[in-house]
């Protein structure tokens, strides 16, 4: 016997027991963005290659190592999206929803990159996604912040610092760049193998190493908030403002970059320590090149996307999702005619009140296997229905939980009984 398939390292099936906890994130993320407007949009999940090297940088880590990338039988290089801002660019542009116009989109979905799988980050992995376009002023970044502050909030989660940093300019961030690449040329021989391959390529990069014995180097490096253009401090001023007012708690984390090369001025993360090394739940930021430098006229955007396994993981930890998936009912059937008979019942009940959990016995069997499936399956009621049942055209009604007394109910009347037998919210 030849071993069973497994799934692909890295990527992961959602479990029963787990996907309670994905829909709580889902279903308020999409209540929340509801109430401030937001428009959902469903996006491929394949591209074309040269979109992400264009958006995302051809000597970025994902470019180079993590891309899913094959030739389909026309020669064609695609890629599995391994981030969901560039298609979505991409689609707005092709639709023409970016022409004089403001649009407050949101998604969610798969994406892929080929990294070593660990607690929280996956080869397969989940985002939902919010891009606004249209908008150049620092109210809508703050709206965003304030918004992804408040599903926390309905979530109820907690533990959650916001981290924010500015760009500044692309022209600004280029004059930092060149004094930040002579300071770290002249501190090379303490520079790791990674830095010393980003120094020309992605220097930013440099400043959000994890290597312990590079922190004093990285310290001591020009603060790119020193070095920024005047029209890019009011805005973050502004944006911090508007944070001030709304009570919003944050950091000012001058180290903060950002791993795509699109961003610009304003940038911020929600991290926790609950999760060990994978701490970024949330991260964004504005990217207001990015529509001119795919094709289209130039057009202030911003975003961010959120990591759905890493939320499901800080749900499981904070917050007790109840879901009763038990049948409120358990229908048995044995004898000539009861199955179909019995089908077409459940489908009258059904009619009657949709939130009723039905589960019809299939399969066959006596009735006393029957009476223990349905009472190992958690159900309160269950129905019975004989070749005399199905002749009367009545059910015989068990209380599987309470003990009482078993009666028969006529078909017709069945509905009712049922919505007054049992609590249905």
């Amino acid at each position: 016997m030849s071993k069973h398939i497994q799934a692909v390292r890295g990527m992961n099936d959602i479990l029963p027991q787990d996907t309670p906890y994905w829909r709580l994130l889902e279903d308020t993320a999409r209540r929340v963005f509801e109430a401030y407007s937001l428009e959902e949009i469903r996006l491929p999940i394949v591209e074309k290659t040269e979109l992400f090297k264009r958006t995302i940088g051809e000597v970025t880590d994902i470019v180079e190592k993590e891309m899913y990338t094959f030739e389909d039988r026309n020669g064609d290089s695609l890629t599995l999206r391994p981030e969901g801002t560039a298609g979505c660019v991409r689609g707005c542009i092709e639709n023409g929803l970016t022409h004089n116009q403001v649009q407050r989109l949101w998604y969610k979905g798969p994406m892929f990159r080929y990294e070593r799988p660990q607690k929280g980050r996956y080869r397969q992995f989940h985002q939902i996604g919010v891009e606004c376009f249209g908008l150049a002023g620092p109210d809508i970044d703050a709206e965003l912040i304030i918004m992804t502050a408040r599903l926390w909030r309905e979530l109820g989660l907690s533990d959650l610092q916001l981290q924010i940093n500015t760009l500044g300019s692309a022209e600004a961030r280029d004059a930092y760049r060149d004094k930040l690449v002579a300071y770290m040329e002249s501190h090379l021989d303490e520079l790791d193998e990674d830095s010393k391959r980003r120094l020309h390529s992605n220097p930013l990069r440099i400043l959000d190493t994890k290597n312990p014995a590079m922190q004093q180097l990285v310290s001591d490096a020009p603060n790119l908030l020193d070095h920024l253009d005047e029209e890019s401090k009011q805005h973050f001023g502004q944006l911090c403002g508007f944070l001030d007012a709304a009570g919003i708690e944050y950091v000012v984390n001058p180290r903060l970059v950002r791993g795509l090369d699109y961003y610009n001025k304003t940038v911020f993360e929600w991290v926790t320590d609950q999760l060990g090394a994978q701490g970024t739940v949330c991260a964004g930021g504005r990217f207001d090149g990015l529509v001119a430098q795919l094709g289209g006229r130039e057009t202030p955007a911003l975003g961010f996307a959120m990591g759905i396994e890493r939320l499901v993981l800080l749900l499981q930890q904070q917050v007790e999702v109840s879901v009763n998936v038990a049948p409120h009912i358990y229908l048995i059937m044995a004898g000539e005619g009861t199955s179909q008979a019995g089908l077409m019942l459940a489908e009258r009940l059904h009619d009657v009140d949709s939130r009723l959990r039905i589960r019809s016995h299939c399969g066959g069997g006596s009735f006393k296997s029957q009476f223990k499936r349905a009472d190992k399956s958690g159900a309160q009621l269950a129905l019975i229905l004989g070749e005399d049942e199905v002749a009367s055209e009545v059910v015989a009604v068990k209380d599987l939980r309470q003990g009482e007394e078993q009666k028969n109910v006529d078909w017709n009347e069945l509905g009712d009984f049922l919505q007054s037998r049992l609590d249905l919210n």
